[in-house]
């Protein structure tokens, strides 16, 4: 018997890691199920020429194609939307659609899976131009502008959360399944005795809950600044990690330069924390964060305790809106409008005082995670291939 043919996947969506990461997740399990079968699998990403996603493909040894794209500056006015730079880039579009549509056709995928960023739109409309299977995949729990557009065209539209599914065009209902969002499996690998070896911690005391402040790769001022000005009462109940990003590493290793020895022996301030995260998030009991998509998936999945305070100038205010979700379920606290030093230590006090409620929190949490996210969407994927066919 002669073996199956590839498998032909287009893959588009990017501009940050929120869009990318799920992607990649996505096609490595696909890639994975399919080895296991005997079958090949082809891929094309399709994007925005020197940003995150081609980087990513570069680096995985992705085929990689670029098309122009243009970008919707929000505004609350809508007078203000129609602006010169929004002109501009709408008008780039179907420059982006023509280059698109040409790529599909060549490429003849038997899939197109698009995950959202203003690039995934023109691949989108392509895929539905040259008849070719589209699935739309939404990370955060409202629809972004692009995956809102496309998803009335979509043979399947795959979302992370249930609360997503009213949210969506009366059309697209009957086509749309909850996944999840895709998580990194190396993330639910880690080993907290391994934290506490790579990165030195012996003299945190394990009879504390440890907490993890990050505000993601590159820190975050307000998120550094809020924890430093409560540092030695949380000190006084919790071991911390403290990831700041590069740019605030000097002045918070200045400002916490005078912290007593015993608590001082207990925290841990570092710039970048790296292939030891999945570790790290094995260890804390309570997370410090942002609120993006892929934190949430991360954290759930994992099952844990978080207090969440959003980035305030998220795409849509999407943050604020993730975070509320997970609130309103007693899944996290969320520091929602002007977060205080006050409000984050009011927030943090019950969680380390009470096991009992921190483990509460983090069953809740587990309750909304979907570890197995990746392979639901797979499944998503090779049904609709299957119908094609």
């Amino acid at each position: 018997m002669a073996p199956e043919q590839a498998l032909r996947l287009i893959v588009t969506g990017g501009g940050t890691g929120g869009h990318t990461y799920p992607a990649l997740t996505a096609v490595r399990t696909l890639q994975g199920r399919l080895m296991a079968s005997g079958r090949a699998l082809e891929v094309l990403w399709v994007g925005t020429a020197d940003s995150l996603e081609a980087r990513v493909a570069a680096r995985e040894g992705i085929r990689f194609s670029a098309v122009a794209t243009g970008k919707i500056r929000r505004s609350a006015n809508p007078l203000k939307m129609i602006s010169p730079a929004n002109v501009k880039d709408m008008a780039r579009v179907p420059l982006g659609v023509f280059q698109a549509r040409r790529i599909v056709s060549a490429f003849r995928p038997d899939v197109v899976l698009a995950t959202g960023g203003y690039v995934a739109v023109p691949v989108g409309l392509a895929a539905k131009m040259r008849r070719r299977p589209l699935v739309v995949h939404e990370q955060t729990v409202r629809l972004g502008l692009a995956n809102r557009s496309l998803a009335r065209k979509a043979t399947r539209v795959a979302v992370s959360s249930e609360s997503t599914l009213p949210l969506l065009p009366e059309a697209a209902r009957a086509t749309a399944v909850v996944t999840g969002n895709p998580v990194r499996p190396e993330v639910l690998t880690g080993q907290a005795e391994k934290a506490v070896q790579a990165l030195g911690l012996h003299g945190f005391d394990r009879r504390r809950p440890t907490v993890y402040v990050t505000g993601g790769a590159q820190g975050s001022h307000q998120i550094n600044t809020l924890v430093r000005d409560i540092l030695p009462w949380l000190l006084s109940g919790a071991n911390v990690i403290h990831q700041c990003g590069p740019a605030n590493l000097a002045d918070l290793r200045q400002q916490t330069a005078t912290l007593p020895a015993d608590a001082a022996a207990r925290y841990l301030l570092t710039d970048y924390v790296g292939p030891e995260l999945p570790d790290v998030l094995a260890l804390a009991d309570v997370v410090i964060s942002r609120s993006g998509a892929g934190t949430l998936a991360e954290l759930t999945a994992l099952g844990k305790a978080a207090v969440f305070i959003p980035l305030a100038t998220s795409a849509g205010n999407e943050q604020a809106h993730n975070a509320r979700h997970l609130h309103d379920a007693g899944a996290a606290v969320a520091l929602l409008g002007e977060a205080t030093p006050d409000s984050l230590g009011a927030a943090l006090g019950p969680l380390l005082a009470d096991p009992a409620r921190r483990m509460d929190m983090a069953q809740r949490a587990r309750s909304q995670g979907r570890p197995d996210a990746a392979e639901r969407l797979v499944d998503v994927l090779l049904s609709v291939v299957a119908d094609r066919a």
